[in-house]
This record gives C-alpha cells, sequence and structure tokens, in this order.
C-alpha cells in the first residue's frame, strides 16, 4: 500500500506535530492509544517484530494479507522492525527512546524490565520522557503478573455481570471495548504529563493503566449502591437499571427502535403522542422514582404504539415530537447515513486485498473535531517494516549497517 497518499487534512500539522512516540504495544490496546495521538498529528513508530510483526495483522483477513482491523489501528504510525529479545535490537530500542517525547508498550509487566528497557534505564537516558504502559492489572498489586485480555478485564471489571438478560450467560459486545477504554485513559494520561512537561514541570512520569480498572471505572454507581443499599445490580437486557423510559421497541415492520423518555418534560411529550394522556397525567409517573416502579405499564404502552408503525413511522413521528430516538444501524446503514457523510466520519482510502487486487473502503473519522488543528488520516497502517529504513537513518545507522542488521534478524 502506497502510504504516500493523503487525506484533505494533511497539510495541517496537528496540534500535536512535533511529538514523538515509539510504539512496543502489540493488539489493541497500547495501539488504540497510539493511532489517536498519531491522528493528531505526532509521529508515532510502531516497532514490530521482523517477518510477523503485530499479530492484529492477521485478525479477521476475511482474504485479505493484512487485516483492515490492522489498517484501521495502525493508521498514520511509522512501521519499523526490530526483535527487542536481541542486544542489537535493545540498543537501537534505546537509541530511539533518546529522541522519543513517549514510549507506549502494553507487555506483560517486568518483560521491559527483563529485556533492560525498564522506566529506570529509560529514564536514565532520557529524563523527560512518558513512559505509558498498559496491562491486565497494571505494575502493581498481587494480580500484576497474570496475563489478562481485554474480554477478562471485562469479567473482572464488573461489566460482564451486567450484559444479556437476567437468567441467561453473560454477553459481551462485539468490538474490543475494554482495550480501547483503557487505550483512551493510556492517551489522557500521556497528555496530561506532557501538559505538565510544557507548564514547566520536569521529573519522570510513569502512567500505569489497568485493563479492569478502566472497564470498572465505566460502572458507574454498581459498587456505591451495593455498600449503601445493598443493591446487587445484574443484567438488565436492553434496558439500564432505574432510568424509564429507555428501550428499544419492536416495530410492526420488525424492526426495533431506541426510545429515551426518561426526562419529565420529555416523557409527557412522549405520552400525548401515543395518545396515552392518561398516563402522562398519573401521579404515579410524575418522576422516575414512580416510572421506575411501573416500568412495564409504560413500556407495554409504547409498545403498543410502535407496533402499529413501522420504524420510519415511528422515527418521524417521534422526531417531530423530540423525543430521543433511533434506529439500530447494520455497517451498511451506517455507510448509508447522510449525517455520518456530512460530519467527515467516512473517509475514502484504496487498501491493497492482495497482490492483485485492491479496494476503496470508508474508515473511521478522527474524533474529537478540532476546528483549528484537525486530525487526519494520511496512510493507513503500513506494510510491515515500511519505514525501518527511513527511522534507522534518522538515528545515524547507515545503510550498509542496516544490511547487516537484517541479515541477522534484528531488523
Amino acid at each position: 500500500m502506497d502510504d504516500s497518499a493523503t487525506s484533505q487534512s494533511d497539510s495541517r500539522s496537528g496540534p500535536l506535530a512535533g511529538i514523538t512516540v515509539l510504539e512496543m504495544g502489540n493488539f489493541i490496546a497500547a495501539p488504540s492509544a497510539g493511532r489517536l495521538l498519531a491522528d493528531f498529528g505526532a509521529e508515532v513508530i510502531k516497532i514490530e517484530r521482523p517477518g510477523t510483526g503485530d499479530e492484529l495483522r492477521s485478525w479477521r483477513q476475511h482474504g485479505a494479507d493484512t487485516s483492515l482491523l490492522f489498517r484501521v489501528l495502525g493508521r498514520n504510525k511509522k512501521s519499523v522492525t526490530l526483535d527487542l529479545r536481541t542486544e542489537q535490537g535493545r540498543d537501537i530500542a534505546l537509541r530511539l527512546a533518546r529522541r522519543s517525547d513517549v514510549l507506549l508498550e502494553n507487555f506483560r509487566p517486568g518483560t521491559l524490565e527483563q529485556w533492560g528497557l525498564g522506566p529506570d534505564r529509560l529514564h536514565e537516558i532520557n529524563p523527560e520522557l512518558v513512559v505509558t504502559r498498559v496491562s491486565g492489572y497494571g505494575q502493581t498489586g498481587p494480580y500484576r503478573d497474570q496475563p489478562g485480555f481485554g474480554g477478562v478485564a471485562e469479567a473482572v471489571g464488573g461489566l460482564r455481570h451486567l450484559t444479556g438478560y437476567p437468567g441467561m450467560p453473560p454477553v459481551r459486545v462485539g468490538v474490543s471495548l475494554a482495550d480501547s477504554v483503557a487505550g483512551l485513559y493510556a492517551v489522557i494520561g500521556t497528555l496530561m504529563t506532557l501538559l505538565r512537561r510544557h507548564r514547566g514541570g520536569s521529573g519522570a512520569e510513569i502512567v500505569d493503566v489497568a485493563l479492569y480498572e478502566a472497564v470498572y471505572s465505566l460502572t458507574e454507581s454498581l459498587v456505591p449502591e451495593f455498600e449503601a443499599f445493598g443493591v446487587e445490580r445484574g443484567p438488565s437486557g436492553s434496558t439500564i437499571p432505574g432510568v424509564v423510559p429507555s428501550n428499544s421497541y419492536l416495530c410492526s415492520d420488525g424492526k426495533h427502535i431506541v426510545i429515551g423518555g426518561n426526562n419529565d418534560g420529555i416523557f409527557h411529550r412522549l405520552m400525548h403522542l401515543i395518545e396515552r394522556p392518561d398516563l402522562a397525567d398519573d401521579p404515579r409517573l410524575q418522576d422516575n422514582r414512580g416510572r421506575v416502579a411501573h416500568v412495564e405499564e409504560v413500556d407495554d404502552a409504547i409498545e403498543a404504539w410502535t407496533g402499529q408503525r413501522d420504524l420510519a413511522g415511528a422515527l418521524d413521528e417521534l422526531r417531530s415530537a423530540s423525543v430521543p430516538c433511533g434506529p439500530i444501524y447494520t455497517a451498511q446503514e451506517i455507510v448509508n447515513d447522510p449525517h455520518y457523510t456530512a460530519r467527515g466520519m467516512h473517509e475514502q482510502h484504496t487498501v491493497p486485498i492482495d497482490d492483485e487486487h485492491s479496494t476503496d473502503i470508508s474508515v473511521p473519522g478522527v474524533v474529537p473535531k478540532l476546528a483549528g488543528t484537525p486530525g487526519g488520516t494520511r496512510w493507513l497502517g503500513p506494510e510491515l517494516g515500511r519505514h525501518t529504513a527511513e527511522i534507522l537513518a534518522g538515528i545515524g545507522i547507515e545503510e550498509s549497517e542496516q544490511d547487516e542488521l537484517r541479515a541477522a534478524g534484528v531488523i
């Protein structure tokens, strides 16, 4: 893939221009953080194993030589192959760390230390380096040495206990939620540390992000409600406990619509729209507490109304009444939606499928949107080792030496 093709936003450098990030992560958690930093202009140098690279390259390939999952998470990054298990590879990594602002990794705790690349050594050569570490259980505590992937973190963090329907096995959402949320926290911690440095602060800093803690942070008042009132929340299907009405409802064409009418004023508008003024005026239902106590009655009334309308008709009427609502989109419906297009959320790129074929795809646009210095996709996840020669030349390793390193399997 030719990563010289640029997006419309390439002429703008982005707010993180001038920041260099050395990414040593694999899979999703740390690479998702690196992707976001790269989206906004940071130079992200991704270290990959020679020959195989990040295992994400082979996940969900669907016939492509490199998975589109890697193309998306690896966008705007520079791929450098380097065997960190070798002394020469570790020496090169230290030379790269010396000129970097951030080192981002998600190995099991202790791995960098075993390689002689732990924070003490890194800060010895670069005292201002931000070392951002993502792991299953964090760098301390009794579980630190246990392997922890995102699915496990969703379970230990309390989220899996809340998903699905009562009496049914726990389920998960079909994306790597724990990894992505941990990646966001990694970015937040990194940026806060860089901001401190920009304001004149100094000294070594380590950002420690645990997958299970990232998940736990999403559980809102789960634990406080248990400790204060003995309430042990469980799975609640398509609703959210203690908020009524907020659910998905079946329409006459077999499709579901999501309706959120839990604000007091919206509830009254919704009840009048569905021709149930009796419920709008019912003293029992004037606040959320009362509606929670009579959730089945409220939901039955709404579904009796949606059941007489197809999805499009229900959406039109609800939107006219300013009631929050929405369809449950498939991938095709997302691609066809004009609002996504108007907001620039479909960035068009051409990717190779195999040696002979390529195709045009839409990749998610950059979030958040900055008016003055917006991010953008300059290129999708590159071919393995695409930038090795460029980056090593930048630290003084000449072509002849690179040839020797390549022959030895170091790069």
